[in-house]
């Protein structure tokens, strides 16, 4: 079986698939110190519930853009499963997505896998929301190249930032208000929060439409991305399983040479 880890800023996301399809799916939140031990321990409990075992895995592919963790994620996957993890990112690894900005180097790894977790499921030109720490969109040529994009803060980073500079503003949940006009603060906070990233989002897709030239499709994901069903008119399609598909693709195109 395959263990597949993105190891983003806020959460960090484990997947079993078995060969035919995805056994389990856990998160935890992404903390640079927890250790390979550790993060053993708490994987074994939570697959012995899926009456899964560590010695069932014999393959690890990562995707990470925190340093710190990527270190402890290798050693989990060496120790504990015996296995030598597929990392994005490293020499001879096959993305399978021509990289055609700037500086190659810079796109993270969880975008190019997205890139690719799009690219087996939806044709034609693309574009990715992915809604997480920060709020990125993802631009994918019809030919399957990463074209560049935006990154914008996440909208939870937006929230915490607003209540930690403003005294008076307390800390609230996200959620869809009844209306626009705000009659008390938390309402008016939420408005605030809801709607500008809805307007955020539209407003940066039609912008990209525009630039691009070409018919676009919009897939939205991440872990805030479900909040915004309904509300978006320029989200096509919305895919909580984009990362975990490109992962498995990612291991599909390099596992005879792993």
């Amino acid at each position: 079986m395959l263990l597949a880890i993105d190891c983003g800023n806020t959460n960090t996301l484990f997947a079993v698939h078995d060969g035919k399809r995805w056994r389990a799916q856990w998160r935890t939140a992404t903390h640079t110190t927890r250790t390979a031990d550790e993060y053993a321990v708490w994987l074994s409990q939570l697959m012995a519930m899926q009456r899964l075992d560590l010695t069932d895995i014999d393959a690890c592919v990562i995707s990470s853009v925190v340093p710190q963790s990527l270190f402890h994620l290798r050693n989990l996957s060496r120790r504990y499963l015996n296995a030598d993890p597929l990392v994005v990112g490293d020499e001879g690894v096959d993305i399978g997505i021509a990289v055609k900005i700037e500086r190659p180097n810079e796109a993270g790894a969880d975008r190019l896998v997205n890139a690719l977790g799009c690219r087996v499921q939806y044709p034609g030109d693309l574009i990715i929301v992915d809604s997480g720490t920060a709020t990125t969109f993802d631009v994918i040529s019809g030919e399957g190249a990463f074209l560049g994009g935006i990154i914008a803060p996440g909208i939870n980073l937006s929230m915490q930032a607003l209540h930690n500079a403003a005294a008076q503003l307390p800390r609230i949940a996200i959620e869809r208000p009844a209306k626009v006009i705000g009659t008390n603060t938390v309402g008016a906070m939420q408005s605030g929060v809801f709607w500008g990233y809805i307007d955020l989002i539209d407003g940066l897709i039609a912008r990209i439409k525009a630039e691009h030239g070409q018919p676009m499709t919009v897939i939205a994901t991440g872990g805030v991305a479900s909040l915004f069903e309904g509300a978006s008119a320029a989200i096509d399609h919305f895919d909580p399983d984009v990362t975990i598909r490109g992962l498995l693709e990612l291991w599909r195109r390099n596992k005879d040479t792993a």
